[in-house]
């Protein structure tokens, strides 16, 4: 049992070294003998529980603000009040203290970037236990603390349930870990008290400005720079226009950049499609160092290039070497690094392709059908919406970007929250409407992606944008079950495909009990 000292010493606030039952910021949990944080969240302010806390026996109460009446109810019950500047910082670096500073007993690489974290970070964990490494990882899709998998809510976990899973994966035995560091995750102080090992930038584009997300775009380049002000090794992407922004106030011993451009330390100098066996992939030449290497990987698109370089230059950063002898187990590694929901290709069809991407912002949209474009032999039949509750800018630029890139657009309901789904659809076509792209609108997401299927011939490639790795629709602050490769397969079945079924059943096992 940690006393209150030990959990606050690098706080400064207090000397006391009452014991802590348990750390607690949620305000259900609240127990005897607990230091409980109050932090405000979007839809409850902890600090309205103080009073509380008080009355039902917390040791200890951390918050950024109190009245008199709060102060009143923890003097008389004999629990110790303090006043922070910022109770989320100071839940972090309780939490790191509280389960023993699990990130200093492993190898960690956070990775931040507007697109590609997800695929990077897969990408990393597959290359290092190719290596012999055993590797966590914390992301967007799912949690692997060595133990479980976890699904996950947040890219970045808050900082109390983050640090619970480093202590599980020491726990487990793991030598290191590759986390999604967001935007939203660094402004509220989620990974604060973690010192990166390998922190790794891969672009940069406007996004997640908004109510209840950032500002403005000064604030969410902003907020991804400070991973740099907590790593020591950075490797940073040198073709993004916003790489001197993020690496400005940088505190990292080395920097390792990577790209096309001529001062990049691990440098690609040739990229071509391939079609070999008839899967989508990249042929990919790069230099580091004196030495030349060529890796075929399946990973369709320029931006896969990308992906390709930040992780194994993070994985060899890591490692503090580029040996020559390790290049082929990187590569099948990273060849084996599929990922759900990030293009991944349904098996539905034999002459034309069906594909489930996760983009749901217009740059990762434009370049995922600017890269589909040198594969495609017929049409790109784009299906996508967009999220409630979210920029309008968002619909209006993605709907330009498909109408301008695709063949035939096919505007659908995403997760309108709570929005009603046909006024997020007409800020959809009121972007479109600057092009002269064809486009339907059909709001119900399994009948949208029927009528894509079945418009489908041969050579065409069927986008299914947005949803990626979810298997939720949320609807009116509740998430209703909705995952697209059942609904494809619903679809099949109800086309009586046998053979199509018979493949998908082969890919995705599960869909037999669907």
């Amino acid at each position: 049992m940690k006393n209150l000292y030990e959990l606050t010493k690098e706080l400064e606030i207090s000397a006391d070294t009452r014991k802590i039952s348990g750390l607690v910021y949620d305000s259900r949990k609240i127990c005897e003998g607990c230091l409980y944080i109050a932090i405000k969240g979007a839809k409850f302010d902890g600090h309205s529980a103080i009073a509380e806390a008080a009355a039902k026996g917390a040791a200890a109460v951390i918050a950024e603000y109190a009245d008199d009446e709060q102060k009143k109810a923890c003097e008389e019950a004999g629990c110790a009040l303090y006043i922070v500047k910022d109770s989320r910082y100071a839940l972090a670096i309780c939490s790191k203290e509280y389960f023993d500073r699990p990130s200093e007993k492993l190898k960690t690489i956070g990775i931040t970037g507007t697109k590609g974290k997800s695929t990077t970070a897969f990408m990393v964990r597959s290359a290092m236990e190719e290596l012999g490494w055993r590797c966590g990882l914390i992301g967007t899709v799912e949690t692997d603390t060595g133990l479980r998998h976890i699904p996950s809510v947040n890219t970045t976990p808050e900082s109390y349930t983050l640090q619970s899973y480093l202590k599980e994966m020491v726990d487990a035995g793991l030598d290191c870990v590759v986390m999604e560091v967001s935007s939203q995750g660094l402004m509220m102080n989620r990974t604060a008290g973690i010192c990166f090992d390998v922190g790794v930038f891969t672009n940069f584009s406007p996004d997640h400005i908004g109510p209840g997300e950032h500002k403005d775009i000064d604030d969410y380049l902003h907020c991804k720079s400070l991973l740099f002000k907590s790593c020591k090794t950075a490797v940073v992407n040198d073709d993004d226009e916003k790489c001197g922004d993020i690496l400005k106030g940088s505190t990292c011993e080395k920097v390792i950049r990577y790209g096309f451009s001529e001062r990049a330390d691990v440098r690609a100098v040739s990229f071509e499609p391939s079609f070999e066996a008839g899967a989508l992939g990249s042929k990919l030449g790069f230099v580091a160092g004196a030495e030349r290497y060529d890796m075929l990987l399946p990973y369709p698109g320029r931006f896969s290039a990308y992906n390709i370089l930040s992780a194994l230059t993070a994985v060899c950063a890591l490692r503090n070497s580029f040996d020559k002898q390790d290049i082929p187990k990187i590569e099948k590694g990273l060849g084996k690094a599929l990922i759900k929901g990030r293009m991944e290709l349904l098996p539905v069809a034999e002459d034309h392709a069906v594909m489930i991407d996760y983009a749901h912002n217009a740059m990762a949209l434009e370049s995922l059908l600017k890269a589909l474009r040198e594969y495609c032999r017929g049409r790109l039949i784009t299906l996508f919406g967009c999220g409630g509750n979210r920029a309008k800018s968002r619909r209006y630029e993605m709907g330009e970007a498909s109408g301008r890139l695709s063949d035939l657009t096919v505007i659908t309901s995403d997760n309108p929250r709570d929005e009603e789904p046909m006024d997020i659809i007409a800020d959809i076509e009121e972007g479109i409407a600057h092009t002269n792209g064809k486009h339907v609108t059909i709001a119900d997401r399994k009948q949208a992606i029927a009528y894509a299927m079945h418009e489908a011939k041969a050579g065409d490639i069927v986008i299914l944008a947005g949803k990626g790795h979810e298997d939720y629709q949320e609807i009116k602050g509740v998430k209703h079950h909705m995952d697209e490769r059942e609904l494809v397969y619903e679809i099949l079945k109800e086309d009586n495909d046998s053979a199509a079924i018979s493949r998908m059943l082969k890919r995705y096992p599960y869909l037999a009990d669907k």
